[in-house]
């Protein structure tokens, strides 16, 4: 199993999360969060300059079976691209086990 780990902007989203859904991956969490990425330089409107350094963006979480690893990354980013900077990062770690506490079925019976 893995965990994967997805910081991508907010507007992209829902595109992200109809993505997965048609890939069969109806469980993740999710929070708004705020970074600093590498654009250093603010914006100017109306003649007043604001810090772009300081981001929104959303970060997923889910863990999925090694043989659907591929193909969620796939989607994900497919759904997230924009082709800009800031487009996110994914990041993919081990996971020993998990538990389902209702059932407390284990390992991959425990994710679906």
């Amino acid at each position: 199993m893995k965990k994967i780990e997805v910081i991508i902007r907010k507007s992209r989203f829902d595109e992200v999360k109809k993505a997965l859904h048609e890939t069969e991956v109806n469980f993740f969490s999710y929070w708004d969060v705020t970074g600093v990425g590498n654009e250093k330089q603010g914006h100017v409107y109306r003649g007043v300059s604001y810090s772009t350094s300081d981001i929104q963006r959303r970060k997923i979480s889910l863990t999925v079976s090694d043989h659907n690893v591929e193909s969620t990354l796939e989607t994900i980013l497919k759904a997230a691209h924009t082709g800009s900077v800031g487009d996110g990062k994914i990041f993919v770690t081990p996971v020993d086990e998990a538990y389902r506490i209702r059932t407390k079925e284990k390992g991959t019976d425990s994710l679906s």
